[in-house]
């Protein structure tokens, strides 16, 4: 077990804030000395516009430090570093015990050539993009997170969460990984991969920059608030246009996609966790067991518990075959 860790997080301008601050309160109060580091050491603004300060500029990170963790940007930024960062990041990426990404911070350590030769995974909808402009990364879109030697990466946004508890957990051990998942409210190890979010990578991305938005929100919490009522109101039209939108861009009603994220969330959870069915359907917005059931019944012909007993065990064997991957106590 570790004592005091010393991270570097390297930001810059656009950083997307979750990326810092997910990573970051992981580690507060875990035993970690945790420094934000910016070229020039100059304070910088977040994606939302919120202002971040900076403990020392990534000029003067010595190559001795013990984890490097770079964060992502948002896809129209999230590639095309200047040059002076990626030469810094190599050269501390280089150095550290370990270096690890959020998100589309993948591309920077791509372009520091930090992930030739090794496995990686981002974002899944930037996922074919990092394969293609960077082909000596072996990239792997249904990871939540991927380690290959001395470089971790994760994927969109809340995996540095899950990233950052296995930090906690090989410095720490399990236990203190655990209780600091418990103290967040979340899960010690996510259910499922990338995969569940298929119903929105399988849709055609819409025209309206709002609908995108409205669409990414269902996916990234199946169990908010996601009735025509509350999409109307966050696109600030009437009901009756966001069930045209919808029809004309997406193929179908709010309703039926709303129910087809949350039915394959529920699934990847059943496969995955063992939290009981009327927690899953909770967590996934059925509301109850028995809504989540004629869900499933309607669907895919049989009942939550039959679809766990079906498919836990071929889903446990898939694990159980890539030892790259290490086995956390669920929380």
């Amino acid at each position: 077990m570790r004592t005091e860790v010393d991270v570097v997080v390297v930001v810059g301008d656009g950083v997307v804030l979750l990326d810092v601050a997910g990573p970051v309160q992981v580690l507060h109060g875990t035993g970690y000395r945790v420094r934000l580091a910016s070229p020039r050491g100059r304070s910088v603004v977040t994606d939302t516009g919120i202002p971040l300060g900076v403990e020392l500029a990534v000029e003067d990170v010595p190559e001795t430090v013990d984890t490097v963790l770079v964060p992502g940007y948002p896809t129209v930024s999230g590639h095309g570093h200047p040059p002076e960062l990626i030469a810094h990041v190599r050269r501390i990426g280089a150095g550290a015990r370990r270096t690890a990404s959020a998100c589309t911070g993948a591309y920077l350590l791509a372009e520091a050539g930090l992930l030739d030769g090794r496995r990686a995974t981002t974002h899944w909808a930037e996922c074919e993009t990092l394969a293609r402009l960077f082909p000596r990364v072996r990239v792997e879109p249904d990871s939540i997170y991927v380690r290959d030697g001395p470089v971790i990466t994760s994927a969109g946004v809340t995996a540095g969460i899950d990233l950052a508890l296995a930090l906690v957990e090989e410095d720490h051990g399990p236990e203190v990984a655990r209780t600091t998942a418990k103290n967040l409210v979340v899960f010690l190890q996510r259910p499922g991969g990338q995969s569940q979010f298929s119903v929105r990578s399988a849709v055609t991305p819409p025209r309206s920059p709002g609908l995108r938005r409205v669409l990414d929100a269902v996916v990234a919490d199946p169990g908010g608030n996601h009735t025509l009522a509350a999409m109307a109101e966050r696109l600030a039209v009437s009901e009756r246009h966001v069930t045209r939108l919808f029809r004309r861009e997406v193929g179908g009603t709010p309703g039926q996609y709303v129910e087809r994220v949350r039915l394959e969330a529920a699934q990847a959870m059943l496969e995955s966790c063992d939290a009981g069915v009327n927690t899953i359907a909770r967590a996934c917005g059925f509301g109850t067991d028995e809504t989540m059931r004629r869900v499933f019944l309607r669907v895919l012909n049989a009942p939550p518990a039959a679809y766990r007993e079906r498919f836990r065990a071929s889903a446990s064997s898939a694990r159980a075959a890539r030892p790259d991957r290490p086995r956390r106590e669920e929380n």
